[in-house]
């Protein structure tokens, strides 16, 4: 199974793919989608559209795990990457993905084993998850291969509570 994780993001989206075969998870791709400062908002959300549907082409997944949105102070920005998020989901389903949403604290529940699992565990948990040199970067880029990690781990489960 081929899984493209997606981190949102307005100025940085990261993404990362990973293949489960054999109980093994080997990274195939990462990297981040990223969109100038001081362009307007219609703009950048084409280019994240155009960037993930490229992303999607070249790399074949057979299924998509993104974040769910987490509220924090700005609102401004959950907004921005709110529509940042919905503009990857609609790439996603159009691409006819199944898309898989988790919460952040799932996702370092999964990963790391610990919900308030800080930044540098969480990297240093996909380094020796994917058996990696050193930590993917960007951070953003890191953060996707969390959220395809998570899915790799939960997958299973869903298969079998569907059946």
């Amino acid at each position: 199974m081929r899984t493209l994780g997606i981190d949102p993001g307005t100025a940085t989206m990261g993404w990362g793919i990973i293949e489960t075969a054999d109980g093994r998870l080997t990274l195939i791709g990462s990297g981040a989608l990223t969109t100038p400062a001081g362009m307007p908002q219609p703009e950048r959300l084409r280019l994240l559209y155009n960037g993930l549907r490229e992303l999607i082409a070249c790399y074949a997944p057979d299924s998509a795990a993104i974040e769910e949105l987490f509220f924090g102070k700005n609102v401004n920005t959950a907004l921005s990457v709110g529509q940042a998020r919905g503009v990857a989901l609609l790439a996603l389903v159009q691409a006819g993905l199944t898309i898989h949403e988790y919460k952040p604290l799932a996702v370092k529940q999964a990963v790391a084993g610990y919900g308030g699992a800080d930044k540098k565990q969480m990297q240093e948990m996909v380094r020796l998850t994917l058996g990696l040199e050193t930590i993917p970067r960007p951070d953003d880029a890191a953060d996707a291969l969390a959220v395809a990690i998570c899915h790799a781990y939960t997958a299973p489960t869903l298969q079998r509570l569907q059946q």
